[in-house]
């Protein structure tokens, strides 16, 4: 297996994220907040509508996943969330793996998404 990056061991700087979830009484989110201790804009909490967290287990190779939105989060803003997650993920994987070709692939569905969801306009 090749690692993604090397890097020497020096002393690591720790940063924070907090999510906090307020759910209903059916436990469905009504609010997400966030805050991070490297935000730049500030430490205090700020409002989401959804959030998508995808973690990889080093032990069980499995991917782990919180996927979470509020109840007034509008079908055309899922749209534009997913499709600009889907662009980000294409950039991601590129960045890591050097995969030009597959990434590109990533980027095509990603467009496809934009435009059959008209987040991005269909060429004309």
């Amino acid at each position: 297996m090749v690692p993604l990056a090397t890097t020497k061991k020096k002393k690591m700087k720790k940063s924070e994220i907090k999510i906090t979830i307020s759910l209903d009484d059916q436990n469905v989110p009504e609010s997400i907040k966030w805050m991070s201790t490297d935000n730049p804009e500030g430490k205090e909490e700020k409002d989401c509508k959804g959030m998508l967290l995808s973690l990889f287990d080093k032990d069980t190779m499995d991917t782990l996943k919180i996927d979470l939105w509020t109840k007034e989060m509008q079908v055309v803003e899922m749209d534009r969330f997913f499709y600009q997650n889907l662009r980000a993920m294409a950039d991601t994987y590129f960045r890591a793996t050097q995969n030009k070709e597959m990434a590109g692939q990533l980027q095509q569905f990603a467009n496809y998404f934009g435009e059959k969801t008209e987040v991005i306009p269909k060429p004309t």
